[in-house]
């Protein structure tokens, strides 16, 4: 480990909203998490980035709950993970919500947009009519029609798919949400509409969120802090202008030097 900053300074232990320490997951003989420690305020955005493999996924897994740790500890909206039963980590799920990278694979094509939100919103009795003013205004929200509920997801562009799934974790309210890689299968011109939407959502509703990449000028856009994941270990972390501005560890450099940003979007801002 060399001398950088291991642990985002924005947030103390009573306001924090994650708050991870030592934080080591390991499966079978390989260790995936190794000492990590990252502490985020309430209504923050921290972008975790890194090359596939780093350790990215695993995090976001144990920060929603379906990954246990070997060691340290991982409190998120005041819940100990390390520690919880299975009755509150089912209140705790609905609280942290997750937007995944693929929405297309996880939306079921039997099911209209409808009633893929109306189950978010109540996964026991899943009832459109009774959340269709709700869920017509997310999809207003997230720059859909409301009419457009009642199709099924084969029948919307990926951008599109993506909008729906983002209006499905915001449905529900949620404390948290992670965005694992969520424009990495959009071309440029939809990714920045796509980020300017999650600038929006989070500015108007004070979200608390993570956002996940492999792409830096993707996570400057919409982070307040960094942290750089390298084989499963926080080598970098920090206010987003500073890690851009001045970087100290030499994979951050490297990262920077291979992905400048792209049309669409500029590492200067």
């Amino acid at each position: 480990m060399t001398d950088t900053m291991t642990e985002t300074t924005t947030g103390t232990a009573t306001d924090a909203m994650i708050d991870v320490r030592g934080l080591d997951v390991t499966f079978g003989q390989t260790t995936v998490l190794h000492g990590v420690d990252l502490r985020l305020g309430r209504g923050r955005t921290v972008g975790v980035v890194g090359e596939s493999g780093s350790g990215k996924s695993t995090l976001a897994k144990v920060l929603v709950g379906t990954v246990k740790p070997a060691s340290g500890t991982a409190v998120v909206d005041g819940v100990d993970l390390t520690d919880a039963d299975r009755r509150t980590l089912r209140t705790y799920r609905r609280r942290i919500q997750m937007i995944p990278q693929d929405p297309y694979s996880s939306l079921s094509p039997r099911r209209t947009v409808a009633q893929t939100l109306a189950e978010a919103i109540d996964p026991v009795r899943p009832r459109v009519a009774a959340h269709q003013d709700r869920i017509g205004a997310w999809l207003e929200r997230v720059g859909l029609q409301p009419d457009m509920m009642h199709r099924y997801p084969h029948e919307f562009s990926g951008g599109q798919r993506q909008r729906i799934a983002i209006a499905r974790g915001l449905v529900v309210d949620p404390h948290l949400v992670i965005a694992d890689e969520i424009t990495s299968a959009l071309d440029v011109s939809v990714q920045a509409q796509v980020l300017d939407l999650l600038a929006d959502v989070k500015e108007s509703l004070g979200l608390t969120m993570m956002f996940i990449s492999h792409n830096l000028a993707v996570v400057q856009r919409v982070s307040d802090e960094v942290v750089v994941l390298y084989q499963g270990e926080v080598v970098e972390s920090g206010p987003v202008e500073q890690i851009y501005a001045d970087p100290q560890h030499w994979y951050t450099r490297r990262l920077l030097d291979a992905d400048p940003g792209s049309a669409g979007f500029s590492l200067a801002g």
